[in-house]
């Protein structure tokens, strides 16, 4: 099973900031891909993320959608797919492996499904 420290956007840029890297880079040491990111700095940016409210997450067929304080939804797949929709300004993406593969402007309601059939969907 795999399994990802869940934290708030602005902690990713913030952590992202702090160690002078990507938020890809920090989405990388979250989900423990040590392929992609230098053991050591990945095992601090875990603890950093744990100190600003990190929580040890385990993917499973069962797929919620978390929301955070700062208004921005978190959905994760089993295929390694996040979608992330911020309430502040409308806008969507969908994550894939760490890599962003899909943007959304304007998300209304009804577009929600398709989001997330998209991000199920890929392999």
């Amino acid at each position: 099973m795999d399994k990802y420290i869940h934290i708030a956007k602005t902690d990713r840029a913030f952590i992202a900031k702090a160690f002078g890297v990507t938020e890809r880079y920090v989405l990388y040491a979250l989900h423990f891909d040590e392929k992609r990111c230098n053991a050591d700095k990945a095992k601090k940016i875990r603890s950093i993320a744990f100190e600003r409210g990190g929580i040890l997450m385990a993917t499973s067929p069962v797929m919620e959608m978390f929301h955070d304080y700062d208004k921005v939804m978190h959905q994760y797949y089993p295929n390694g797919a996040h979608v992330e929709l911020d309430r502040n300004n409308g806008t969507g993406a969908v994550i894939y492996k760490g890599r962003r593969v899909k943007t959304y402007e304007n998300v209304a309601l009804t577009d929600i499904d398709g989001i997330q059939e998209f991000a199920a969907a890929l392999r």
